[in-house]
């Protein structure tokens, strides 16, 4: 069970709550504080994360599509893509790296983390339909395609 103590919100696009949590069969409880973006509600991870992605870099947190099934039980309301107006960036990370992606960029080898799954080929081969890396030598010639440049990179790095 999750219950709100207090909301702080921000102008620039995200708001701080103070959540109590009941964790485990003992149903200890367990306070933190955790951001979403506003008005959507989508969760982004720490205040410091946010303020991060937000306010120093000027990226607009929101959650991939298609929805992750790892992601709140399926809901998919993680934050892990965004996009930079300022620099006319998409950008994917999880909790161990963040990548920029523009018109231009290219997958250039194997190697590159958009080419890779952030899935098992055994899990791949019962459901090909979650893989979204992308072929090497694929281009981003619009927006949108770096776009999906920054989900596969999210999905790879999950």
């Amino acid at each position: 069970m999750t219950e709100i103590l207090g909301v702080r919100r921000y102008k620039v696009g995200y708001e701080i709550r103070t959540e109590r949590h009941l964790v485990g069969d003992d149903e200890e409880e367990v306070v933190i504080k955790s951001a979403y973006t506003t008005p959507e509600g989508h969760y982004i991870g720490s205040s410091r994360w946010a303020h991060r992605l937000i306010v120093k870099h000027g990226i607009k947190p929101e959650p991939r599509q298609p929805p992750c099934p790892s992601a709140n039980g399926g809901a998919g309301r993680t934050c892990s893509i965004g996009f930079c107006e300022q620099e006319q960036k998409w950008y994917g990370w999880s909790h161990r790296a963040i990548c920029g992606f523009g018109v231009g960029d290219v997958v250039t080898s194997e190697d590159h983390l958009c080419a890779c799954s952030g899935w098992t080929e055994e899990y791949l081969t019962k459901h090909p339909e979650q893989d979204i890396s992308l072929p090497v030598g694929f281009e981003a010639l619009t927006l949108a395609d770096a776009k999906r440049m920054a989900i596969a990179f999210a999905d790879a790095v999950n």
